[in-house]
């Protein structure tokens, strides 16, 4: 009896030692289901899905078809059925890949065959070799001979133990479900991102605006994603190693004359603690190395406002420019929006590159500018500069310069002249900071904040209007 009980031990023993040594593989063969979570910081949340059968106890397996910018400390493992009945115990991260310098670098001091073929094809010849270093071509013992540089294809025996062709997670695993199990395992991976992208068609009158909003991503993660869900993250997350440089691929360009059918939103947005969540309402296929554009949104009839700008310099209060002659000062100019639902939007607008264009005379597209935009929640203003203003020239002098100890008095000239076919406003922003006061104005000024004040003047076509006013600042 005492020898029947430690025999069948023995087998149990032996059995579960096989199982241990025996490791059993994933590939995406296994793959079920796929969601991937993009931030705008180049990172990227996968949940991979897999129904896996494991044996019973302490095993190994080789979860293969992970992304290569894993970051394996973020690895999450769960049975989706029954997470109490399995355990990770131990993982490894192999990412050592093949290529054929590295093949050769582990076969240096080893025995390999040379395969030479003649020029006409129907000759091969194999001879044995010897491999002694790697190092700038490969140098062969051959018959007692040193050979550099000998011709021939290089066979080796078998591919190294250390040496995988893809990047593997390998677990040593606890395992009491029996029978097959849904396993979910996620984790973050590095180098993939996306980007919002705004076109912007203005009308003849430069009041309305059509515009068609993209997300722009980009994969470089080291793996494609099969019929994925798909969500993007909008925000500012905060990352331990700081925030990964902003997307480096060539931008796509979108349709500009494309058919205007109604259109049914395919993201469904949502808020998600500090952020919003963007939610593809269909699956899509994520090939690595490439970059892929969806349509995010559509609006017509977007009420806009063109505005001039001439902005001067809040150090100028404190220097002496009296008698020099006037300079000239940029005329920009802006657009701007409200993003609400009465104006045809309300969308949260996730950062992103936003592009102007116009028709001309001949009643084709033209280019007109492009500006970014941070995030914009909705009922807030989107302002975009489009460029500087041709017909339309400022000059900026400086008529008296007076100071008392930390007292500086100031008075300026600002010269605004319209070449354009119909009149403009033009709105004067001075930027002074200290304590400081508005002594007189020829035009009504008004205070935007504690260092910002602004005068707003018409100027008729082919006409000049001047704007005096005189500031005390203390610092």
């Amino acid at each position: 009896m005492i020898k029947t009980t430690i025999y069948y031990f023995l087998i149990l023993l032996l059995l579960n030692c096989s199982a241990y040594a025996a490791a059993m593989t994933s590939t995406i063969d296994d793959q079920k289901a796929v969601e991937v979570t993009v931030y705008n910081s180049n990172v990227g949340l996968v949940k991979d899905t897999r129904r896996l059968e494991l044996p019973l106890g302490v095993g190994e397996l080789r979860f293969m078809d992970v992304a290569s910018s894993i970051l394996p400390y973020t690895v999450h493992v769960q049975s989706l059925g029954s997470p109490e009945g399995l355990n990770v115990l131990e993982q490894n991260f192999e990412y050592d890949l093949m290529d054929s310098e590295k093949l050769l670098d582990k076969y240096v001091g080893k025995d390999i065959k040379l395969l030479t073929i003649n020029k006409d094809g129907d000759k091969k010849e194999i001879v044995d070799a010897t491999l002694l270093s790697n190092n700038n071509g490969p140098i062969y013992k051959i018959n007692n001979e040193i050979y550099l540089g000998y011709p021939g294809t290089q066979i080796l025996p078998e591919i190294p133990e250390n040496l995988i062709a893809q990047p593997t997670l390998s677990w040593t695993y606890e395992n009491n479900n029996a029978g097959p199990q849904t396993v979910q395992v996620a984790y973050l991976t590095d180098n993939i991102t996306w980007q919002a992208d705004y076109i912007v068609v203005v009308n003849n009158d430069d009041t309305k605006a059509n515009i068609d909003g993209w997300v722009t991503l980009d994969n470089k993660s080291g793996a494609t994603y099969k019929n994925a869900k798909l969500k993007l993250v909008a925000g500012q997350v905060n990352r331990v190693q700081g925030a990964m440089d902003a997307m480096s691929a060539p931008r796509m360009g979108v349709g500009l004359m494309m058919a205007k059918a109604a259109f049914r939103p395919q993201f469904q947005e949502q808020s998600f603690f500090e952020y919003h969540i963007y939610d593809l309402e269909r699956k899509t296929t994520i090939k690595d190395n490439q970059t892929k554009q969806v349509n995010l949104l559509q609006a017509d009839d977007v009420g806009i406002k063109k505005e001039y700008q001439v902005r001067g310099d809040e150090n100028d209060f404190f220097n002496n420019f009296n008698g020099e002659e006037a300079v000239k000062m940029p005329v920009n100019v802006y657009l701007k929006f409200r993003n609400s639902k009465e104006n045809h939007m309300g969308m949260p607008l996730p950062s992103g590159t936003i592009r102007l264009y116009k028709k001309d005379a001949q009643d084709s597209l033209e280019f007109a500018g492009e500006d970014t935009i941070r995030h914009t929640p909705k009922d807030e203003d989107v302002e975009i500069k489009a460029g500087e203003a041709f017909d339309v020239v400022a000059e900026r002098q400086q008529t008296d310069f007076q100071q008392n100890n930390r007292s500086f008095e100031t008075a300026w000239e600002i010269t605004v002249r319209n070449h354009k076919d119909s009149g403009i406003k033009v709105g004067i922003i001075e930027t002074v900071n200290g304590d400081w006061k508005v002594l007189d104005s020829s035009v009504p000024y008004k205070k935007i904040n504690a260092s910002t004040i602004r005068f707003d003047v018409g100027v008729d076509r082919d006409q000049e209007v001047k704007v005096t006013y005189r500031v005390r600042v203390r610092n």
